[in-house]
Order: C-alpha cells, then sequence, then structure tokens
C-alpha cells in the first residue's frame, strides 16, 4: 500500500522585501524596483501636497487682501448696494454680482436645452460615420481661446443683433450670453454624449418591449437614466461660463449698472476686475475690493467643484 506523499513546504515570502544586494554589492534587480517605486510613490504624494498647498495658499491670499476692504467699507455697503464709484469711496459690488448670476442662470437657459439636443442627436439618432466626425470637432471647439469667441462676437454678432432688433446699442447680457453658450455648448454636449452613451443598451431593448416608441425611450428612459452624467456636463460647462473673462469684456458693455433689459450694457465680477485692476494702487481700498471679487469667484467655483464631487459619490439609483 502506497502511503501519500508529504506535502512540500515553500519559503514564506514576505510583501516587502528588504533591500538585498546582488553580486558585486550591488542592488538585486527586486530590490531596485521596489526602491523605484518607493521613491516614485513619494514623488507623487510630494506633488499632490505641493499643489494643493499652493491652491490653499491662493485661496488664503485672496482673502486676506479682500478682507481688507471691509476697514473702509462695511459689509453691507459692499454687498447690497449698486453705486461703484472708487473715485467718491463708494464700492457697491451688488451690481457685478447680480450681473454674474443674470449672466450664468441666461447662459444656462440658452445653452443646456442646446447642449443636450446635440448630445441626443450624436448618442442615439446620428449614423455612425456622421457621429465620428463630429465628436472630433466639438473636441476642437472645446480648445478655441476664449478671445477668438469674444472678437467674433464683437465684430459678427453684435451687428447682427443690432440689424434685428433696430437698437443702436446691443452690448449687453443677450449677447454676451449668446457667446457664452457657444463656448460651453462643446463642453456639455460632448459629456452629455458620454453619459447617454454609457447607458446600457438593455435599457433601451427593455423600452422597446413594453411598446415605447423611440421618443419615448429616449426621453423616458435614456435621458434619466444618464441624468447625473448630464448634471455633471452643465456644471462644467457653467464653472467655464463664470470665470470667463476676455470674450464677456469684449460684448458686455462694461459699464457699472444694473441691467434692467436684455440690451443695456452692463458688467459682471470678472469684467469689472479685468478692466480696473491695472491702474489701481496695490495698498489701496479699491484694489481690496477687487481682490475681493475675485475671492468671491474663487468660492463659486469651489461650490461648483464640491457639486460634482458629491454628485460623483451618490450612489445610481
Amino acid at each position: 500500500m502506497n502511503t501519500p506523499a508529504a506535502p512540500q513546504t515553500y519559503p514564506r515570502q514576505e510583501p516587502h522585501a528588504s533591500l538585498e544586494l546582488g553580486r558585486g554589492g550591488r542592488l538585486s534587480r527586486k530590490a531596485r524596483l521596489g526602491l523605484f517605486n518607493r521613491l516614485f510613490r513619494l514623488a507623487c504624494i510630494a506633488c499632490a501636497i505641493f499643489v494643493s498647498l499652493l491652491l490653499l495658499l491662493i485661496l488664503v491670499f485672496m482673502f486676506r487682501t479682500g478682507i481688507l476692504v471691509f476697514r473702509d467699507v462695511s459689509v453691507t455697503e459692499f454687498f447690497t448696494t449698486t453705486l461703484w464709484e472708487p473715485e467718491n469711496d463708494h464700492y457697491g459690488a451688488l451690481v457685478f454680482i447680480a450681473g454674474t448670476f443674470a449672466l450664468t442662470g441666461l447662459t444656462l437657459l440658452i445653452s443646456v436645452p442646446l447642449s443636450v439636443i446635440v448630445a441626443i442627436f450624436l448618442a442615439e439618432m446620428a449614423p455612425v460615420w456622421l457621429r465620428t466626425a463630429l465628436r472630433p470637432i466639438y473636441d476642437l471647439l472645446v480648445g478655441i481661446p476664449s478671445v477668438v469667441y469674444g472678437y467674433l462676437g464683437l465684430t459678427v454678432l453684435i451687428p447682427f443683433l443690432r440689424d434685428i432688433t433696430g437698437n443702436g446699442l446691443t452690448d449687453g447680457l443677450l449677447a454676451a450670453s449668446l457667446v457664452l453658450t457657444i463656448m460651453v455648448l462643446p463642453t456639455i454636449s460632448r459629456v452629455s454624449d458620454d453619459a447617454l452613451t454609457a447607458v446600457p443598451q438593455k435599457f433601451r431593448d427593455a423600452s422597446y418591449a413594453l411598446g415605447a416608441s423611440r421618443f419615448q425611450t429616449i426621453v423616458k428612459t435614456v435621458v434619466p437614466a444618464a441624468g447625473r452624467g448630464i448634471m455633471y456636463a452643465v456644471i462644467l460647462g457653467m464653472a467655464r461660463a463664470i470665470g470667463e473673462t476676455m470674450a464677456v469684456v469684449m460684448v458686455i458693455g462694461n459699464t457699472p449698472q444694473l441691467a434692467d433689459s436684455l440690451f443695456k450694457p452692463t458688467s459682471v465680477l470678472t469684467s469689472n476686475i479685468v478692466m480696473q485692476i491695472a491702474n489701481v494702487p496695490f495698498d489701496s481700498t479699491w484694489n481690496y475690493a477687487l481682490y475681493m471679487m475675485g475671492f468671491l469667484l474663487l468660492i463659486i467655483a469651489i461650490i461648483m467643484i464640491v457639486a460634482i464631487r458629491l454628485l460623483q459619490r451618490r450612489p445610481v439609483q
């Protein structure tokens, strides 16, 4: 009767072996790889800490400089009044804050429906050859400098608005929002396109099996399933729109007044900073007020980034 052979035992290997010397006193290949991996990990951690610290320092510097405006200007005057006359010590920033939100809201109303329609067409309706041709074009449109959009808005869009409205002065919210719509449309549509494409095909098949038409399947099944991705795209587009400067400066009119019509020149936080920062003494209340406006823009951008992170962490329903 044959007896079973005793099981072979192998020496236990530690996951993190110590540095071993090879021939000639050199490190072995395994030790070198382990050392390089550790150094690369430390370098990545150091870079991440450096970038985070740099962003934190920028935020702190903007806040510490901007908060000095309240030595000479009350918080109530700065945030609730509309009179902006730094030469006469009047620093009412409500005009620029209201203009920023009005411009962003109008851009949102125009760009989101158009972008979602374009994304639906690309993801669900366009033939393969057309989809293949259009997607790289939209990717290229994202990289066009904003000054190009602003110059086209100044030389093409504003004269066009004058012709169709008969108004001699068409600089204002409408012109700026149309330029921003053209700028953010590729971003929102491409990210929304990716979100719609990522919806599993079984969702569409189940909808068709229940007797739904193609339109009903897209509107009631595909778009709701991609809703979080579409919202992500909208926030990304609005983050770009709210911080845009050059294109807005060229078409909005840059006048510190509340806009009671779409064709009345006004100003926003970004345009006011760009137009005035070059001629302002650093150690002055005027300069501190501009820094506070920049800090407000940073806070708005941070809120949008936090919203994106919350959308990413929320479980899919």
